[in-house]
């Protein structure tokens, strides 16, 4: 790992939040594997490796990167992407234009921590192209203050070229989450698959809007996009899911659920699907309300108490 001397106290105090968060820190240490560390507007450690390109340059209040996973290139180690934020107010800005070339193959693990804030935006949009015959997964987990103050605002906009896969896994459980927007849209080129899923803890005056969308444009292209909301206290969340069936033989699964605790919580889910060829096939299966009560009686029955019973199937929901 490149670290510029004048930024490397900055670096080791952003490592050390992520560490307390829970994180693993030596993969950032790993010179085989291939990172970006981002705190505040800086770039505070870069490595790359063979088949990898990192370009990254400052923009106002933020970061721009370009990643390229060059053609046929099958890395053995994720693609690391560490973005964080130390000071207690501001904005955030970062943009991630991530391609990933024909009969090419990454997996990219995403951190954003943002420990100390009380009144801060962050505001990503990430651009993905995956080449025909080509695969990528991006995990991506949150780390969030618990004041519950952080404005975050995160736009995907995926393309998938034919038989492309991607999958992306989002999660914000751990830690307040404030007010959020997911703003997720994802094409299919032909025989392209997609699967996405986002997990989201809302407590305390928690506002969460998911908008996820998926596009199946080429035949038979396949799609699943998978929501999971657990609001809690006096936490809204709203829920928005569309997909477009136009493809022969285009098939998409969407399938959202809410789980609620507490008389304050206001929560909704609002599915689209809309069919423009006959041969396409779109489903939908929502839930929303308490938690499953034949779960609940089974825990029950072997002496949880209700309390315990509800926390256990939260976290199984979640995990």
């Amino acid at each position: 790992m490149q670290v510029e001397v004048d930024r490397r106290a900055e670096f080791e105090a952003l490592v050390r939040a992520y560490e307390k968060a829970g994180g693993d820190v030596s993969k950032f240490l790993d010179r085989r594997i291939a990172s970006i560390i981002i705190s505040g507007d800086k770039v505070v450690g870069l490595n790359s490796v063979p088949g990898v390109e990192l370009v990254p340059e400052t923009i106002e209040n933020g970061v721009y990167a370009k990643m390229i996973i060059k053609k046929g290139t099958k890395l053995s180690f994720p693609v690391h992407v560490c973005t964080g934020y130390l000071k207690r107010e501001g904005y955030q800005r970062v943009i991630f234009d991530i391609v990933v070339e024909d009969d090419a193959e990454a997996h990219f693990v995403a951190h954003c921590v943002f420990p100390r804030t009380k009144q801060f935006t962050h505001d990503a949009l990430m651009n993905v192209t995956i080449g025909k015959n080509a695969k990528m997964s991006y995990s991506d987990e949150h780390y969030h203050a618990d004041t519950g103050t952080v404005n975050l605002i995160t736009v995907s906009r995926v393309l998938v070229e034919s038989n492309g896969l991607y999958v992306n896994r989002f999660t914000l459980t751990k830690t307040r989450v404030g007010k959020m927007r997911l703003d997720f849209s994802v094409e299919l080129k032909e025989r392209a698959v997609a699967d996405v899923s986002a997990k989201v803890k809302a407590s305390g005056e928690d506002v969460v809007d998911v908008h996820e969308k998926i596009d199946l444009v080429g035949a038979e292209s396949r799609g699943i996009v998978s929501t999971t909301i657990v609001a809690l206290d006096r936490a809204k969340a709203r829920v928005v899911n569309e997909a477009y069936g136009k493809g022969d033989n285009a098939k998409a699964h969407i399938k959202c659920e809410e789980i609620t605790k507490g008389t304050n919580v206001e929560v909704s889910t609002i599915p689209v699907l809309k069919v423009f060829n006959e041969k396409s096939e779109l489903t939908h299966e929502a839930s929303i309300g308490r938690v499953n009560a034949k779960q609940l009686e089974t825990l029950m029955s072997k002496g949880l108490d209700e309390e315990e019973a509800v926390e256990l199937i939260i976290k199984g929901l979640l995990d």
